[in-house]
């Protein structure tokens, strides 16, 4: 988890990020203002999570940027914990909050007999 902490620490600060954990899934929650999911991808493998996001912005007719301070474009890669399984994450997009859920491997050991 500490990983995942000091990733999130690198966003920058325009995305608010909070890490949440249950004993059987994280979920990941950012704000990304502006976004919607045709300027959204999101990957999840084994070993880490890549985000890619971009606002985009509409120039009404009549009117030109003299000053684009409010552009975003956003790459990230998370490490995924060893535990996560990312073949069953999922994620939505409402009103520019990104909500990421990431479930736990099922642990699925037995017990050894010993012998002697």
């Amino acid at each position: 988890m500490d990983m995942i902490r000091e990733a999130l620490a690198t966003l920058p600060d325009a995305v608010f990020a909070d890490l949440l954990e249950s004993p059987t899934s994280y979920r990941l929650i950012l704000d990304l203002p502006g976004v919607d999911s045709t300027g959204l991808d999101l990957e999840a493998t084994e070993h880490h999570l890549e985000l890619r996001a971009t606002r985009t912005k509409q120039v009404p007719e009549g009117f030109e940027y003299h000053t684009d301070a409010r552009s975003m474009t956003l790459s990230a890669t998370i490490p995924m914990p060893t535990d996560a399984d990312p073949e069953a994450a999922s994620a939505t997009l409402e009103n520019g909050v990104l909500t990421i859920d990431i479930p736990r491997h099922e642990e699925s050991g037995r017990s050894i007999p010993i012998e002697g």
